[in-house]
C-alpha cells in the first residue's frame, strides 16, 4: 500500500488526514515518537504506527482511492465567485470565532492544515465598519472534511483559541455570494492574488493608484486589475482591490502598507474574492443617510445572551482612545476573569473610531456590580475611568445607536431596517 503525507485514502475513520494534529495519535493509544528522531523521520514514523492501528482490530478499516490532500492553499482555490442562487450543502460548511483581526485566508488555511477547503470557500467577516471581525466560514469539499475541522474547536492560532461550529450554506452565501457582473469580472482572472486598499482619497484615479504601485509590483492588466468600492449613488468609499499575477507582486505591494498617496497614508490587506463580494454586498444596499451600528448581542452565542434586565454588564467611560482590549483585562484586574467569551464590546462613533466606552460582559450580576464599586475611577494610562453597572438591554441599545445618561434612554437616532419590518 503506497500512502504519502500528498496522497491519503480519507474516510469517517481515516485520521491520517489529520496527521500533523498530535491529538490523533494520542486517540489511538500510540506511544509519543521519539523527539530525537531526525525532522520528518517521526511523522513518517507515527504515519506508519496509525495506519498499522487503524488497518488491525478493532478497528479493522480498509483504505479505499487515494485522495489528494492538498499541502497549501493554492491562489487558483482562493478566488471564485459565488452566486447568491448557488445550492451550497450544509453539512460543507464552518463558523470560526476568535480569529485574530489580521488573520487572512492563509492563516485560516494553515489552521485546518490537512483539510482540504473548497475552490472560494474561505470567506472573512466584516464588521459594520468594513473591518474584519475575527470570524469567519469556511467551506470544505465534502462533509468528512468538515466534521475532522470540528474536532480543532479550540485549539489554538499563536495564542489565542480558536471556536469551531458547523454553519450552513446560507450562512456562506450571506458573506460570499454576489451577483454582480462587474466583481464576476474582476474575479474572473485566473491565479490573482487580490489586495484590498482602504483610506483612498475620494478623488483618487486608476493612473494615481498604478503610480503608488509602481514599477516593482504591476498591477495585473492596469487600470482593469483595479476595482473601486461606491455607494449606490456613485459616490467613491475609499476602498478598492487590486489583482497581483503573483505573490511576489502582492509581497512588494504589502510593504507599500501606510505609504501615502496624495496626503492620506493607504492601508493594504491581503485579501479573498469572498471579502471583495461582501463588501461589495454591503456598500451597494447602504442607504444615503448612515444608520448605526447594528446590534452586536444577536450574533454571539446564544448560550452567552443574558436574560433581559439581569444588570450583569458594565459599562467603561472615559477610556484613552488608545485603549486596547488587554488594557482593559488588565484595568480590570482580578474581574478580568469574570468576563464571558468575547464579552468586551468597544464603542465607535459614526466615523468609526474608538469613542472611549466600551461594555463588558460578566459572568454574574454580582461580579459586575463588585468590579462597578472597585474600579470606579481608576487610572488607566493617566486618565481615570469611570466604570458602572448596567443591563445587557442597556448595552445592546447604545450599540445600535442609542445614548445612555442620566435621564434614561435615549432612542437611535432613526430606526432599524429590522424594526421596520417587524411593524
Amino acid at each position: 500500500m503506497d500512502v504519502t503525507l500528498q496522497s491519503l485514502t480519507f474516510s469517517h475513520h481515516n485520521r491520517c488526514l489529520v496527521l500533523l494534529n498530535p491529538p490523533i495519535s494520542s486517540d489511538l493509544g500510540l506511544e509519543e515518537q521519539d523527539m530525537l528522531m531526525p525532522h520528518g523521520a517521526s511523522e513518517v514514523d507515527a504515519m506508519g504506527d496509525i495506519i498499522a492501528t487503524l488497518t488491525s482490530k478493532p478497528y479493522s478499516h480498509k483504505f479505499s482511492g487515494p485522495e489528494r490532500v492538498n499541502y497549501k492553499f493554492e491562489s487558483e482555490l482562493q478566488h471564485a465567485a459565488h452566486s447568491k442562487l448557488e445550492i451550497i450543502d450544509d453539512n460543507t460548511i464552518i463558523r470560526a470565532r476568535g480569529l485574530p483581526w489580521q488573520s487572512s485566508d492563509q492563516d485560516i488555511a494553515r489552521f485546518f492544515k490537512g483539510l482540504n477547503i473548497a475552490k472560494g470557500g474561505a470567506a472573512l467577516c466584516l464588521n459594520a465598519q468594513g473591518r474584519r471581525n475575527g470570524e469567519a466560514l469556511v467551506r470544505f469539499v465534502s462533509e468528512e472534511h468538515r466534521d475532522l475541522a470540528l474536532q480543532r474547536h479550540k485549539h489554538h492560532m499563536g495564542n489565542r483559541y480558536i471556536e469551531v461550529y458547523k454553519a450552513t450554506g446560507e450562512d456562506f452565501l450571506k458573506i460570499a455570494g454576489g451577483t454582480s457582473n462587474e466583481v464576476a469580472q474582476f474575479l474572473s482572472k485566473e491565479n490573482q492574488v487580490i489586495v484590498r486598499m482602504r483610506g483612498l482619497p475620494f478623488t483618487a484615479t486608476a493612473e494615481e493608484v498604478l503610480t503608488f504601485f509602481g514599477q516593482h509590483c504591476p498591477v495585473t492588466g492596469g487600470k482593469e486589475g483595479i476595482l473601486f468600492v461606491t455607494y449606490p449613488d456613485g459616490r467613491p468609499t475609499g476602498d478598492a482591490f487590486v489583482l497581483f499575477a503573483c505573490e511576489e507582486y502582492a509581497q512588494n505591494a504589502l510593504k507599500k502598507h501606510k505609504d501615502l498617496l496624495g496626503k492620506r497614508y493607504i492601508e493594504l490587506f491581503r485579501s479573498t474574492a469572498a471579502e471583495v463580494q461582501q463588501v461589495l454586498n454591503r456598500y451597494s444596499s447602504t442607504p444615503l443617510i448612515p444608520l448605526p451600528t447594528p446590534p452586536i448581542i444577536p450574533v454571539l452565542p446564544q448560550p452567552f445572551i443574558p436574560p433581559v434586565n439581569v444588570r450583569d454588564c458594565i459599562r467603561l467611560r472615559g477610556l484613552p482612545y488608545a485603549a486596547t482590549i488587554e488594557d482593559i483585562l488588565e484595568f480590570l484586574g482580578e474581574f478580568s476573569v469574570d468576563i464571558r467569551t468575547h464579552g468586551v464590546h468597544m464603542v465607535l462613533n459614526h466615523q468609526g473610531r474608538p469613542s472611549g466606552d466600551s461594555f463588558i460582559q460578566m459572568k454574574s450580576a454580582e461580579r459586575a456590580y463588585l468590579a462597578s464599586q472597585k474600579c470606579h475611577k481608576k487610572t488607566m494610562k493617566d486618565r481615570y475611568v469611570e466604570v458602572f453597572q448596567c443591563s445587557a438591554e442597556e448595552m445592546n441599545f447604545v450599540l445600535m445607536g442609542g445614548t445612555l445618561n442620566r435621564n434614561g434612554l435615549s432612542p437611535p437616532p432613526c430606526k432599524l431596517p429590522w424594526e421596520l419590518k417587524q411593524n
